[in-house]
């Protein structure tokens, strides 16, 4: 036994904890979780638990349902209580493996595992920091009629009769307390949209961070008495929620992305690792934004980026070049404002990585930086310019993603082949949907 599996046993015992709750996630990015008794956790370290694989979305076919959640005692946390009250329960998550002992393919964790294997053989540790934003609401209707935010307030407003103010200091104390550091919170610019942006960590660490923020976010607002949502775009009229996401790599203690002789500051590293995001941008985009929903936020003047560009100060870009700290090295970094606050982490860092790399091995040119308001161009100018455009719609994504042997390399075959069997569902699902923008703009006239 390990010392990390020693110190586990012993805190549950000290913190007299009665109930671990073994998490794990699903191809779908689903948070999963079975609750087992202190005693058995010493079992489940050596041999796991054993569940049914075919219930769960994407890990395996009936006739091969076999499965074992083991626990991974580096991310024991126990699970915040409420104030003045000592906690009962703890969390770890679970990497999955089949009854051999062997990894499960259709785990997400062990799909970025890989990737972060490729980097590490390449010589580097890959770091990411998420800004990642999401909604509070009054309720959530059951309907299909719109929600209504849970506050009035502005980009960095404040205000101390707000529900948002309390609501993101309780999220703190609740995320900190299980070891996430959080680096900014703020209010974000529609009524009732919030941002809560975690301090930089190994993309493995980060994306476990990510799933537990949701879970916490949602138990604190319902304490709260409100609701919240990491939908895309619950509204038609307010910008939507992104996930825009900064990237590094180190090369042991330093930043690979850094040149001081430069004029941008950014390596030859970084310059080809922003061309691999830009060029296979289109391919991973039905993984970083990874439902119909998300298109409705990929539009023009929105704030979010439509074409595979990038840019400095400009942020309709796809991916930015931070400079707020241009002499600081280890601050190098580059920005990728695509992602949304529904994706899969393991996933969409997975593919983020991967097309980064493809970009260095390969060498790629770095394009010209673009200048202007992408936004603001014609179809004509952006063609001109060389920009190729994001996809527009789930299906258009999943149709670039279909022949992007990056993409099926770094998923592997099963989680490659369900994640579009899945997607292509619910877009064909939607497409057959009538809105009610449709009934209202058509039915009186036609």
């Amino acid at each position: 036994m390990d010392r990390q599996q020693e110190f586990v046993l012993r805190t549950l015992e000290e913190r007299d904890i009665r109930f671990v709750r073994l998490w794990f996630t699903d191809v779908s990015g689903y948070l999963k979780a079975v609750a087992v008794a202190p005693a058995e956790i010493e079992a489940a370290f050596a041999e796991g638990i054993g569940f049914d694989g075919s219930a769960i979305e994407g890990f395996a076919r009936v006739y091969e349902s076999d499965m074992l959640a083991k626990p991974d005692p580096g991310t024991f946390q126990v699970m915040p209580a409420s104030r003045g009250q000592a906690s009962d329960t703890a969390r770890m998550f679970c990497d999955i493996t089949l009854p051999d002992g062997s990894p499960a393919w259709a785990d997400p964790r062990h799909v970025l595992r890989r990737a972060l294997a490729k980097a590490a053989d390449m010589g580097f540790t890959f770091y990411t920091h998420p800004e990642i934003e999401f909604f509070l609401l009054k309720d959530l209707p059951s309907d299909g009629s719109p929600p209504e935010p849970a506050d009035t307030g502005g980009y960095f407003d404040l205000s101390t009769h707000n529900v948002a103010h309390d609501f993101r200091r309780e999220a703190v104390f609740a995320l900190e307390a299980m070891g996430i550091s959080v680096e900014f919170s703020h209010h974000e610019v529609a009524p009732g949209q919030q941002e809560i942006d975690l301090r930089y960590a190994d993309a493995l660490s980060m994306a476990d961070n990510i799933m537990t923020l949701r879970h916490v976010v949602r138990e604190v607002a319902l304490a709260q008495g409100v609701h919240a949502t990491f939908m895309p775009k619950p509204f038609t009229e307010l910008a939507g929620s992104a996930m825009h996401t900064h990237l590094s790599l180190f090369e042991g203690d330093r930043n690979a992305f850094h040149d001081p002789a430069d004029p941008m500051r950014l390596s030859t590293t970084g310059k080809q690792f922003i061309a691999g995001l830009l060029t296979h941008a289109r391919e991973v985009t039905a993984v970083t934004n990874q439902t119909v929903n998300s298109y409705r936020r990929l539009l023009a003047g929105t704030e979010a980026p439509t074409a595979a560009t990038w840019g400095r100060a400009n942020r309709s870009a796809l991916v930015r070049l931070p400079s707020y700290k241009p002499n600081k090295g280890n601050s190098a970094r580059v920005e990728v404002r695509s992602p949304d606050s529904a994706c899969n982490p393991y996933l969409t860092f997975a593919v983020l990585l991967s097309a980064g790399l493809r970009g260095i091995e390969k060498g790629y040119e770095l394009p010209p930086e673009a200048e202007d308001d992408v936004w603001s161009l014609t179809d004509t100018e952006r063609r001109a310019a060389g920009y190729q455009d994001l996809p527009v719609s789930l299906g258009e994504a999943l149709t670039a993603m279909q022949g992007s042997e990056l993409v099926a390399e770094t998923l592997g075959e099963h989680v490659f082949d369900f994640f579009l069997r899945n997607k292509w569902e619910e877009f064909n699902s939607y497409r057959q949907n009538v809105t009610p923008f449709e009934l209202k703009r058509y039915l009186p006239g036609l």
